[in-house]
Formats: structure tokens, C-alpha cells, sequence
């Protein structure tokens, strides 16, 4: 079985960073990706934006902590997490995210450029890349353990 989600995306907000109890590093981003569609009917490219929430752990929230801001350009690796828990007025809520494995810093979203770029098409939008990207292993960690 396979659970891969891979994504090129704009930070939307400053991330969140939280250290658990127990001295744990963790960091919340959320990215949007952007894919442009084009309708012959009417003759307009239409933009269709998905927010992702991205949950990183140890190195790579220290990574966030550091260099990560609004506007950041980020490609992520990572696998699909459904976590449930009890509200305040005691009903059950879901929320579905991407721990990430891997992170790779693309630098910042470009004057004129709208949203982030699709895995289908990654050259039909230049990104500036710093000299060597920095990426940094995670490591599996419990998803109950989640401070946000």
C-alpha cells in the first residue's frame, strides 16, 4: 500500500511553531497549490486553489521555525493523516493533513505570480532556488502527540 502525497505551494500564513511537553519541536504550515484550468467555452483560464494544512516534526520544524514565512515557496513530501477528536461542545470533528517527510525551501513567490505551482507541469513556472536547496529528513512521530 501506498500513501505519497507530494506538493509545490505558497505558505498562505506565517507557520505555527509549538514545542510539545515533552520538549518536542513541532510546526504547522499551510500551503496553497493553485491549478490553472482553461474553459474553451468561455475562453478563460479559471483558478482552482487548494489549501493543505502540512504538520512537520523535530529538524524540519526547526527548519519552519527558522526560514519559513508567508509567502514561502515549499515543496513537501509526506503522507495523508485523518486524526479525530472531541470538541468543547463534546461532538466529534476530522481533519485530514500531510505529515511531511521531506522539505525542500524553493525560495519566494515571484511579483506577479499567483499561488503555487502543480507537480504535472513544475517547469511551466520558474522558481528562484537558493545555491543548494536545504532538505531535511523527518522522522515518524505520533500524530496523537499533536499540540495543535
Amino acid at each position: 500500500m501506498v500513501n505519497k502525497v507530494i506538493l509545490v505551494g505558497n505558505v498562505g500564513v506565517d507557520p505555527e511553531v509549538r514545542t510539545t511537553e515533552s520538549g518536542v519541536k513541532v510546526a504547522r504550515v499551510r500551503l496553497a497549490t493553485t491549478e490553472r484550468l482553461y474553459d474553451r467555452q468561455t475562453n478563460e483560464t479559471k483558478e482552482l486553489t487548494e489549501w493543505h494544512t502540512i504538520t512537520l516534526w523535530r529538524g524540519l520544524a526547526d527548519v519552519v521555525d527558522r526560514y519559513v514565512k508567508k509567502g514561502s515557496q515549499l515543496y513537501i513530501e509526506g503522507r495523508l493523516r485523518t486524526r479525530e477528536w472531541t470538541d468543547k461542545e463534546n461532538i466529534k470533528r476530522y481533519t485530514t493533513e500531510i505529515m511531511a517527510d521531506e522539505m525542500k525551501l524553493l525560495g519566494r513567490r515571484s511579483d506577479g505570480q499567483q499561488g503555487g505551482a502543480t507537480m504535472a507541469a513544475p517547469a511551466a513556472q520558474p522558481v528562484a532556488q537558493p545555491a543548494a536547496p536545504q532538505t531535511v529528513p523527518a522522522v515518524n512521530d505520533d500524530p496523537d502527540d499533536l499540540p495543535f
